[in-house]
Order: structure tokens, then C-alpha cells, then sequence
């Protein structure tokens, strides 16, 4: 599940550009729609950036939160209710052994992760019945996008980009999703970000 990105976090030099920003926006709106207007959730974010921003925007809605990444900004380790656990995925997964939650996070992960399948499985773990993993990925139609912004334009970080190991539209996760564990009438897949990138919900409902 490792990624080769040098072991650095999403934001751990800047805080991006505005094409990052409102890519975060969008994401963050996405995420929003798939929870309850208030509740108590329980909630792990893999890979949830230096600053964890999508994660930290959700404290109107959580009762516990974690997020795991390389690094987070130290000030993070301040706020009531959030547990930052620093390190790779596969070293962090450890100290999670019982742990379930509301909702699992990957967002803008995937794709950097050379085994998806294990990252997906190990979603499906941490999930309670009912609970829902949230995915957001790059499509095959975004690959054009994101790379003439990156390695043209400058607008996205050019690293994050040659990181990318897989992009991927419904026929791709889809099957990685159902080979998880997820029932197929419990995932839900949608094209968002103007079709370059696809967004999933998927419930843990076992057969």
C-alpha cells in the first residue's frame, strides 16, 4: 500500500494553489452530502494531508476523528475529539486493531497506493455494519487535465502527479470495491469535479 511520494504528506510544503483549493471545496462538499445533517460520528481519514483539512471541516459532525498521514502540522494535535496518528498506512493500520468507525475516508489517496485492493479491504475492516467508506479518485478523462495543470501550467504540485500509479472510472473501482468485501447494491458511484474525477460511497453490508 506504500506510496513513493518520499514519504511526505499533501500540503506538507504549501498550502496549495487555488485549483487545490477548490478541489478541496468540491470534495468537501461531496463528503457532506453522504452524512447526517448532525450526529456523532466516528471517523478515520487515511491519508488526510499535513493540514487534514477535510477531516478538521468536519467537526460539527464528529464525536471522534482520526486521521493518518506521513506528517500533520503539530498545531493539529490541539483539537478536542482528533487523534493524529503519524506514518504510512501500512504502519499505522497496527494500532487500529479493534478500532471500528462511522465512516472511512480515502480521498485523493487511491491512486498513489501500488496495492488498492489491500488499502480497500482494510477499509472495509475499519468499517461498522452500516458504516460507509468515502473514495475520491482521478478518472482517465482527468489524467489529461491534471497533468497539462501540473507539469504545463504549474497549477497542481507537479509531484503529486508523477505519484499517481492509477486512475480509474466506474468499470475500474467498481470490481476492487465488490472483491473487498462491499455488496454491490450497497456502492454508489458518481463522476464529479466536471467527470475528472469519480466519487464512491460504499456501506459495509454483510451478507
Amino acid at each position: 500500500m506504500s506510496s513513493s511520494r518520499a514519504h511526505e504528506a499533501y500540503g506538507q510544503h504549501g498550502g496549495g494553489t487555488w485549483v487545490d483549493r477548490f478541489g478541496v471545496w468540491l470534495s468537501q462538499s461531496a463528503i457532506r452530502k453522504q452524512l447526517p445533517p448532525e450526529g456523532a460520528l466516528e471517523v478515520i481519514e487515511l491519508g488526510c494531508g499535513y493540514r487534514a483539512k477535510l477531516l478538521v471541516g468536519l467537526q460539527d459532525r464528529v464525536k471522534r476523528a482520526v486521521g493518518v498521514d506521513f506528517k500533520v502540522d503539530p498545531g493539529l494535535h490541539a483539537l478536542a475529539s482528533y487523534t493524529f496518528l503519524e506514518g504510512s498506512i501500512e504502519e499505522t493500520l497496527p494500532k487500529l486493531a479493534g478500532q471500528t468507525f462511522d465512516v472511512v475516508m480515502l480521498i485523493s489517496v487511491l491512486e498513489h497506493l501500488a496495492q488498492p485492493l489491500a488499502a480497500l479491504e482494510c477499509a472495509h475492516g475499519l468499517l461498522k455494519p452500516g458504516g460507509v467508506l468515502l473514495i475520491n479518485v482521478p478518472t482517465w478523462r482527468g489524467k489529461f487535465f491534471l497533468e497539462f495543470s501540473a507539469f504545463r501550467l504549474g497549477l497542481s504540485p507537479k509531484v503529486e502527479m508523477d505519484d499517481h500509479k492509477m486512475y480509474y472510472d466506474k468499470r475500474d473501482l467498481w470490481p476492487l470495491l465488490v472483491r473487498a468485501g462491499f455488496l454491490p447494491s450497497a456502492i454508489r458511484l458518481r463522476y464529479h469535479k466536471f467527470g475528472l474525477n469519480l466519487f464512491a460511497a460504499a456501506h459495509r453490508q454483510d451478507a
